[in-house]
């Protein structure tokens, strides 16, 4: 594996390859949900292609108070995990190099449909994801992007992006990698104590039961939801939002479920913030 710690190296490397070149972004801290979108990668590639990761922690996207200074920074295991799955370049690129007047001064506001959920919770934070993004795929110059779904609202406003903004690039989303116990993967996990780790899989048992509810039997969205917010705050989180929406606009559902609709939920547990999701079919 070959590692890269600043752009006009990687772009060097980048010029004597040819094919398929298969990007998947990360800030690091990585899991086994991390390892699976590299194994995809792996064999999208094929044996003539070229994995390529990033790490790289995007200050755009923290809102203030958020926990990007103690954001785990694991460079050394992050290197080991990936060149057991077989990367081919790991860009790692520093701050001044990805900003050089210490700020992105022209930024990509995605539009009203980053404005609700995650962006009415974190203010900014999807102009901070699609600025980056973009810029990534500039510079590590892919032919497909891997996503996970956990990050639901995430990859359909980067899917409008790299459609409205005419990428080259083919995007590919994979499932949500979870625990034993149903809870999403996720490099913040580690920031949960021991109890507060054992009521953390309510999200995903309260997801799975509202799906074969919804599935059952004609449901009103707004009831479901509220059923849904008892059962999470009942294992005392606090719920930031639990919606159940459009797949495409992120508008509520209003009256009954259609089976093409998705759950959408964030809860604060402790000083963590989880987010999952789940479509109803």
């Amino acid at each position: 594996m070959q590692i890269y710690y600043n752009i006009a190296s990687y772009r060097q490397w980048r010029q004597t390859v040819r094919g398929r070149v298969v990007f998947v972004p990360t800030m690091g801290a990585l899991h086994a949900g991390h390892a699976s979108l590299v194994t995809l990668a792996r064999q999208m590639a094929g044996a003539d292609g070229f994995v390529v990761v990033s790490i790289f922690i995007n200050p755009l996207q923290f809102g203030a108070g958020e926990d990007f200074s103690r954001y785990p920074r694991t460079l050394a295991a992050d290197q080991e995990l990936l060149a057991s799955h077989s990367t081919d370049a790991l860009l790692v690129p520093d701050a001044p190099d990805m900003y050089p007047n210490g700020e992105a001064e022209i930024r990509i506001v995605p539009g009203p449909m980053a404005e609700t959920l995650e962006g009415a919770d974190r203010p900014g934070h999807f102009a901070g994801v699609c600025t980056v993004v973009a810029k990534f795929l500039n510079i590590v110059a892919p032919t497909h992007l891997i996503l996970g779904q956990k990050d639901f609202q995430q990859h359909v406003i980067l899917a409008r992006m790299i459609e409205q903004l005419n990428f080259s690039i083919n995007l590919v989303v994979a499932p949500t990698m979870r625990e034993t116990d149903g809870l999403a993967m996720s490099s913040r996990n580690r920031y949960l104590t021991t109890e507060e780790r054992r009521r953390a899989p309510v999200i995903y048992r309260t997801l799975c039961w509202a799906v074969r509810e919804a599935q059952r039997k004609p449901l009103d969205a707004a009831q479901l939801t509220e059923n849904i917010r008892q059962r999470i705050e009942a294992a005392d989180l606090k719920t930031r939002y639990a919606v159940i929406c459009n797949p495409h606009t992120f508008a509520a559902v209003n009256g009954n479920i259609g089976r093409h609709d998705v759950i959408l939920i964030a809860a604060q547990l402790g000083t963590t913030r989880l987010i999952d999701n789940m479509q109803i079919e």
